[in-house]
């Protein structure tokens, strides 16, 4: 069996008047993130551990910010193109594990929901994705509410 691994990280600012999507979701608060598509920095991560796990660059060179294509774009619709390209090299997804770093919201609430979402979007089981949240004890941007971010780990199997 032969087996990959793959990191991801992604940080956004944030800022009024766009909506705060996270996972898929659409998560209640007065600010959201800025970026050329939703920039949502949960699945972000996790496209970029995709891509990096088969050395295959990161969602830049694929989705580029400067493509007028993917101005307000979805990532979930990104996320399954990207999940297409892993399984047309003859991969799959063992597991994947995430964490968002947030002040606020409090995400809690939201895991669960954010993890169907992900594993619908990927195909996968619920129990093959951990998303967990944390704050930054107030320390750099995060911990000051400038931006939220998120790191992924995706382990990729082929038989």
């Amino acid at each position: 069996m032969n087996i990959r691994i793959g990191n991801g990280y992604d940080i956004h600012k944030l800022v009024s008047n766009r909506p705060l999507i996270l996972g898929g979701l659409e998560i209640p608060h007065s600010m959201g993130l800025l970026g050329h598509s939703d920039a949502d920095v949960l699945t972000h991560a996790i496209m970029d551990a995709l891509l990096g796990a088969l050395g295959m660059g990161d969602i830049g060179h694929y989705f580029p910010p400067s493509d007028p294509q993917w101005k307000g774009a979805d990532s979930m619709i990104l996320m399954e193109q990207v999940i297409k390209i892993v399984r047309s090299q003859g991969w799959q997804i063992g597991n994947i594990d995430s964490t968002v770093v947030a002040e606020q919201p409090k995400l809690k609430p939201h895991l669960k929901s954010m993890r169907t979402t992900v594993a619908k979007v990927l195909n996968i089981d619920i129990e093959q994705i951990s998303i967990k949240a944390t704050t930054n004890e107030k320390l750099g941007p995060v911990g000051r509410e400038e931006g939220i971010c998120a790191y992924a780990v995706v382990l990729l199997i082929k038989d």
